[in-house]
């Protein structure tokens, strides 16, 4: 009996994959790349990130060629389903979190509301 892949609450593309990679070398061996969610922005929450080396038990951890992500409980609570880009255009680079549940989003992508 085979097994059906199991997905993964919160996706990565191929291009934030290598940016975190590509950030996390950088950085002290044991290192990752926290993502969260706190209250506040124009439009209730905003997304966080944070560099760290500790990490809790019951975090989610994403580890996708060298890519090593973790994500709270909490914040899993509101960013379960997301998809994390990388993007680089004319108006900058920076992480975009598309979320399925975000009921609206300031013009920046940096904070939604649910």
């Amino acid at each position: 009996m085979s097994e059906a892949a199991v997905e993964a609450p919160v996706e990565m593309t191929e291009s934030a994959v290598l940016r975190i990679a590509e950030i996390l070398k950088s950085e002290p061996e044991g290192s990752f790349l926290r993502i969260g969610v706190d209250g506040g922005g124009c439009s209730g929450f905003t997304y966080t990130y944070k560099i760290e080396t500790e990490r809790a038990e019951d975090d989610l951890v994403l580890d996708q060629d060298g890519a090593l992500v973790l994500i709270d409980q909490i914040s899993l609570e509101f960013l379960r389903g997301c998809r994390i880009d990388f993007i680089n255009n004319l108006m900058g680079r920076m992480f975009k979190i598309e979320n399925p549940a975000a009921t609206a989003s300031c013009g920046c992508g940096s904070s939604f509301a649910v």
